[in-house]
């Protein structure tokens, strides 16, 4: 039980350090004197005239001759305040330091220094007690009732210091509740280490050795200070604890920060608000956390946003995230997450980036048995809509859009760009392919600019891959073209009475394959029944089939043309002929996102292997070889996009002829020009819209409101792209 005891007057400021963790003749403040810049010119001892200034100033010390100071010190400027033990204090001149408003006097007033080092230019004011900080140039601390540093902090790190025991350890429990995909947060950790981390949870290898990689990527030493970096400004707060704060950060008014590296520089400088909580946990450069925010056991990416009431909690928040008023516990979120809504709540998910959670979303709140081992899989693009509720445990292809439903059952949606409604009337459930790219193109194609024009990051050390179609979703696309093949197949037997179960899956694939190309009709008078969709035993229609299965052929044939157009622009020295010679002896391989860097499946298990072995034996190292990857990323989308180009033809074809090449160069003219046309006509149902427009009065308000549907920007620079991809298909279509 924790009770307040007595100790000897000088315990205040003496043994930080138990002396049983001092070492190799260190004393209490070695590492202090490591953390430490020395000014120019060196520390003194004050001067007897300096000394009487100071107290009749109101000034006392434990000991005088612990005060050091540099030769430019203006003992007018440190008035009212206690010193204990070593204090070392940078140069104080008359003068102001301001930030926005707020215009303070350098120097030391009504504050509680113990054992603390103060940078040049400092204005510390009304900070009741501070302990074992270290202070950069010129910082503002203003209004603070606590700061102080144990000497076994950790700032966050998933460690445990000399002599702590195994169960003082800080873990994140993410993805389920049950904490068997736990991990260790460190500073510097992205969501490519954390899933690596998370998913490969039955690597026992690979976990024994992150765990170790981790307690050795910070010293396990005792004695380290809190920092304060150079011109952050700290005020109106209640207590600081074991943090550590980067360079010019603003802090204003936060409850409490405990155990927590708050990563911030002059390039990208991050920001706490007021009634701010933050206990154990790391966050990321440029972020900016404000009003009531509560996170505890988290890592934040770079540019992320926490605000009004936000609950995070055991979770990792990818890059370029913002999550508002809500509530979220127990996940590993990739980059580019939007959450802005009261009662949303997401719960043991991982989702994997450029997601949207909508109003009223309950993402993984209803369990389906008394344990809480359920999980949410979402892949790219995942957009529940308003009041949507789904149940653990469920997975869900890229670009998946979830109507307004309470679902009542668990769901594995395969299908990519897709539709998914509840059809209570007939108590069905309904899905339909490719619905972005056949009703939405305008959100679909603005997708990827959106989410560059949002990545304010200016050290990029997450790769994150923003192009809609990529391989991660390719692949699915291959996989729902194979789907929706069988399925029609099915169908097609069923409606002759015929049983499909005694097909076997290549015949089923040719069948409907067959059907789908040829014989439009039929198909559309089939009802097509998707299976292994829905946990119960209710129909899963499928809709639009025929449309569908053509809009991801022109998905693949699309992405595959875009994509060696580019490499051949990057590339004048290649052509058509040499990647095609390239690609002989190749293959379409599985790919992974791993925390939004897309890439081979044998490169992430390489990786896994070179980690066990201890090729890779730091964080830096791993992180270099996700860098090394990223520089080939080119050479194997090229090899992908090549592959997925010919199972259009043939699964196993591995040569494109010219005709072929040319086709569907064709091919990708009518595609562009089709995004185009479906861009601006998807945006021009909201101009049309005839219910939406009963709120103007009359036309001339309609276009003061809303504007001209073609002074739109992105449907300007659709056009403008479509010129230049038409321009450089011709290139290619007509060398010279």
């Amino acid at each position: 039980m924790d009770k307040v005891t007595i100790l000897p007057y000088d315990r205040i400021y003496k043994n930080f350090i138990d002396p049983k963790y001092l070492h190799d003749g260190h004393d209490e403040y070695y590492f202090r004197d490591q953390q430490v810049k020395q000014p120019e010119g060196g520390w003194r001892h004050l001067r007897s005239d300096e000394i009487e200034r100071l107290v009749v100033n109101n000034n006392s010390a434990s000991s005088w001759d612990d005060i050091w100071v540099t030769d430019e010190f203006d003992t007018t400027m440190v008035r009212n305040n206690r010193f204990f033990g070593k204090v070392r204090i940078g140069r104080i001149k008359r003068q102001v330091l301001q930030y926005h408003d707020l215009r303070v006097p350098v120097g030391i007033t009504d504050s509680s220094i113990i054992s603390c080092d103060i940078g040049n230019d400092a204005a510390i004011h009304d900070v009741h007690y501070m302990a074992n900080y270290i202070i950069g140039d010129r910082c503002i601390l203003f209004n603070i009732q606590e700061m102080s540093t144990t000497d076994h902090s950790k700032f966050g790190n998933g460690i445990i210091k000399e002599g702590e025991p195994e169960n003082v350890r800080i873990w994140l429990e993410v993805m389920n509740e049950t904490g068997t995909r736990k991990i260790m947060p460190f500073d510097g950790m992205t969501t490519a280490d954390a899933y690596l981390w998370a998913k490969y949870t039955d690597d026992k290898k690979l976990q024994e050795r992150l765990k170790e990689i981790t307690q050795a990527c910070v010293d396990d030493r005792r004695g380290y200070y809190g920092t304060i970096g150079e011109g952050c400004v700290i005020k109106n707060c209640w207590i600081l604890k074991d943090t550590k704060v980067g360079p010019h950060c603003y802090i204003k008014g936060a409850s409490k920060l405990k155990n927590v590296t708050i990563n911030s520089s002059v390039e990208e400088p991050s920001q706490i608000g007021e009634g701010v909580i933050l206990v154990n946990g790391v966050t990321g450069y440029g972020c900016r956390i404000f009003y009531s925010v509560t996170a505890t056991r988290f890592v934040l990416g770079d540019n992320c946003n926490l605000k009004y009431g936000a609950r995070l909690i055991n979770s990792v928040l990818g890059d370029n995230s913002t999550i508002s008023c809500c509530e979220v516990l127990n996940n590993l979120i990739f980059p580019s997450h939007e959450q802005h809504h009261n009662n949303s709540f997401l719960i043991s998910a991982c989702v994997m980036g450029q997601s949207n959670m909508a109003a009223g979303a309950t993402i993984g709140s209803n369990h389906n048995s008394r344990a809480t081992d359920g999980e949410i899989v979402a892949s790219r693009g995942f957009w529940p809509g308003l009041c949507t509720s789904i149940k653990h445990s469920s997975r869900f292809a890229s670009f998946t859009l979830l109507s307004k439903a309470d679902y009542p059952n668990e769901l594995d949606i395969r299908l990519p760009f897709c539709l998914v409604s509840n059809n209570t009337a007939h108590d069905e459930l309904h899905l339909m392919p490719a619905y972005w790219w056949m009703y939405n193109m305008y959100a679909l194609a603005r997708n990827t600019s959106k989410y560059k024009s949002r990545d304010k990051r200016k050290r990029k050390i997450q790769n994150i891959e923003f192009e809609t179609l990529a391989p991660d979703t390719i692949e699915e696309i291959i996989e729902g073209r194979k789907l929706l093949e069988v399925w029609v197949a099915k169908a097609y037997l069923r409606s002759k009475g015929k049983n499909p179960d005694q097909y076997d899956y290549y015949d089923l694939r040719q069948c409907g394959k067959n059907l789908l190309d040829n014989d439009h009709d039929t198909v559309n008078k089939l009802e097509v029944l998707g299976e292994k969709v829905e946990k119960g035993h209710r129909k899963v229609v499928i809709d639009k089939v025929v449309k569908a299965y053509q809009a991801y052929g022109d998905m693949i044939i699309y992405y595959a043309v875009k994509t060696c157009i580019e490499y051949l622009e990057i590339h004048p020295d290649m052509n058509m002929e040499t990647i095609v010679k390239r690609m002989c002896g190749q293959r379409l391989r599985k790919w992974i996102n791993l925390g939004g860097q897309t890439m081979p499946e044998e490169h992430v298990d390489q990786l896994r292997a070179d980690i066990c072995s201890g090729v890779l034996n730091t964080w830096d190292d791993i992180h270099h070889r996700y860098d090394e990857l990223w520089k080939d990323y080119q050479d194997e989308k090229l090899s992908h996009a090549y592959f997925a180009l010919m199972f259009l033809y043939k699964d196993d074809a591995d040569v494109l002829t010219k005709a072929m090449w040319h086709e569907n160069l064709d091919e990708a003219i009518r595609i562009q020009q089709y995004i185009c046309n479906q861009v601006y006509e998807s945006r021009k149902k909201d101009y049309d819209n005839e219910i939406r427009n009963t709120t103007f009065r009359n036309e001339s308000e309609k276009r003061a409101v809303i504007g001209n549907i073609n002074d739109v920007s992105f449907v300007q620079q659709i056009r403008k792209e479509t010129e230049e991809f038409v321009k450089l298909i011709q290139k290619y279509r007509n060398p010279h």
